[in-house]
């Protein structure tokens, strides 16, 4: 009677409550025991079977990875970039030579040309000639401004200073000439040209031939 008992609560399991009440009491001395309540797994479902590309498929292209974006504010410089390229001329960009000349009574003549690297663009027009801390500034001697010229490497230009243009002896004697490119310039340069006499000076236009900086009319 035991065993048929136990039987039976095992195959009702899934269709009863968890409790199972015991049997009444019959001829036994002792009601049969509760058989515990055990919950069957769940049956794993199979896993799908990998699906293999038809034949012929083009394969999937994947996307390159995207390049970092550049930091705010960063900046590339283009390439051939040349530090001091097509800048405007200063007079401290320059190398200045003074010469005395014998030709129309005699002048100045100032040579100039780009320091080593430097690649600038001289405004059209004379330079800026004076001398002395009182500032006995020279005088353009052409009516025309010329043409703008660049200057880089071996490339020379000159300009011609009349220092006296005077006949009387009132003149004051200088040593040194200062040099300016344009007006203001920040960066005025002083150059020796040894004891020379100045009174109401005149300064010709750059010109790239010496013959042409003659300040003769």
């Amino acid at each position: 009677m035991r065993t048929r008992r136990l039987a039976l609560t095992a195959a009702a399991v899934a269709a009863i409550a968890a409790t199972a009440t015991a049997c009444g009491p019959d001829n036994s001395d002792a009601a049969a025991p509760t058989a515990p309540v055990t919950k069957a797994a769940a049956p794993s479902e199979p896993a799908a079977p990998a699906t293999a590309a038809p034949a012929g498929a083009a394969p999937t292209k994947t996307a390159p990875p995207k390049s970092p974006a550049a930091p705010a504010g960063s900046a590339s410089a283009a390439p051939g970039d040349k530090s001091g390229y097509g800048q405007v001329c200063g007079a401290n960009d320059l190398d200045f030579v003074a010469k005395a000349e014998t030709q129309a009574g005699g002048y100045l003549l100032i040579s100039a040309k780009a320091k080593s690297g430097i690649t600038c663009t001289l405004p059209a027009g004379h330079p800026v000639i004076a001398f002395g801390s009182g500032g006995i500034e020279a005088a353009a001697f052409e009516h025309g401004a010329g043409e703008q010229i660049t200057l880089s490497g071996a490339k020379t230009v000159y300009a011609g200073i009349m220092t006296k243009t005077t006949k009387g002896n009132q003149a004051v004697q200088y040593t040194d000439v200062i040099i300016g490119i344009g007006t203001p310039d920040p960066n005025p340069v002083s150059i020796p040209v040894g004891t020379t006499p100045v009174d109401k000076p005149v300064v010709t236009n750059w010109h790239t031939l010496p013959k042409d900086a003659v300040p003769v009319s």
